[in-house]
């Protein structure tokens, strides 16, 4: 998934491009009463493009579902004002924007969402300009095998940051993720903790049942935690039989009270755990530092158990190890 830096300059540029293509269909349709408003919606765009250029980096995920929704309705609203059905359809294909921008800035039902809402808009516009239902129904199709094509490229970017056995991120997939949830955290000055989960006694596991054995307890994990976990929460296989977990808008007692619950829940899974708060100025490295340590206190004080680190923040380039 991309980062609020990308699709800040993802959709920065498609309200750019739409902007620019949509004065050159303006002004090349020749005169028509309604080329002012063709022109002021052009112009929109690319204010829209200098705003999300400039502060986009700084929303948070969300909030890019009103952005490709505004496209769509600018989109729309553009086709129903044009002189004749060969600009509109012209206009039309501008929709292959928010498609694009749909796969690549959302999931699933999210994506698909967004996709029903562009061609149904676009064909209700078109429909109204005379436009047959045959090149209608033509266009949509192309789109959709354009959003597939999108969806898949999507897809197989995303697995360098999937754990395959899992289905979860990795470790690369955590960081983005965190260095993310931090410059969130900056900005809003809302909370924010991180914690290392640990299986005791893995290596006993595969030893005696067998590496399959190991497989399906680390899938478990996966399965069982994300059931239980808040929207916006990140779950990670950090590498081996440890997992990581991103907490947004939780301060250290109350994730630490959220992971002792899931523990409590599941107590055929045997986990250690070390929770850490954020502090202002700290780095992603110092604040998985702490929760390592505070795993490390869970360890040596018998295992099962969920601990909080409550030491100070770590100095720059500290060392810590087990």
């Amino acid at each position: 998934m991309a980062t609020t830096r990308v699709m800040a300059e993802t959709i920065a540029t498609l309200f750019a491009f739409g902007g620019l293509a949509g004065i050159c269909l303006a002004l090349g349709a020749g005169s028509n009463e309604n080329r002012g408003i063709l022109l002021a919606l052009c112009t929109t765009a690319l204010l829209s493009a200098v705003v999300a250029g400039v502060w986009g980096r700084h929303w948070p995920r969300r909030a890019f579902h009103l952005p490709v929704v505004a496209a769509t309705a600018l989109i729309a609203i553009a086709v129903v004002l044009c002189p004749d059905p060969v600009t509109a359809i012209a206009a039309a294909t501008l929709i292959a924007f928010v498609v694009l921008d749909a796969h690549f800035f959302f999931a699933g039902p999210q994506a698909v969402a967004h996709l029903v809402l562009a061609l149904g808009s676009v064909d209700a516009a078109l429909l109204t300009q005379d436009v047959t239902l045959g090149t209608v129904l033509g266009l949509d199709l192309l789109l959709i095998g354009l959003g597939r094509v999108a969806h898949t490229l999507v897809m197989r970017a995303s697995d360098a940051s999937r754990d395959p056995l899992t289905g979860l991120s990795n470790r690369r997939g955590f960081d983005n993720a965190l260095s993310e949830c931090m410059a969130e955290a900056a900005r809003t000055g809302e909370p924010l903790s991180a914690a290392l989960l640990d299986l005791d006694h893995f290596k006993a596991i595969n030893d005696t049942a067998g590496h399959e054995a190991g497989d399906r307890m680390l899938c478990r994990v996966a399965d069982a935690w994300k059931a239980e976990l808040p929207y916006g929460a990140e779950l990670a296989r950090h590498g081996g039989d440890e997992f990581s977990l991103i907490l947004p808008r939780m301060t250290g007692d109350e994730a630490l009270a959220l992971v002792r619950r899931v523990c409590a829940l599941h107590p055929d899974i045997p986990l250690s755990c070390g929770v850490a708060v954020h502090h202002p100025g700290e780095t992603a490295s110092q604040l998985m530092r702490r929760a390592d340590r505070a795993l490390y206190e869970a360890k040596a004080a018998g295992r099962g158990r969920a601990e909080l680190d409550g030491a100070t923040p770590l100095e720059a380039g500290t060392p810590y190890t087990r």
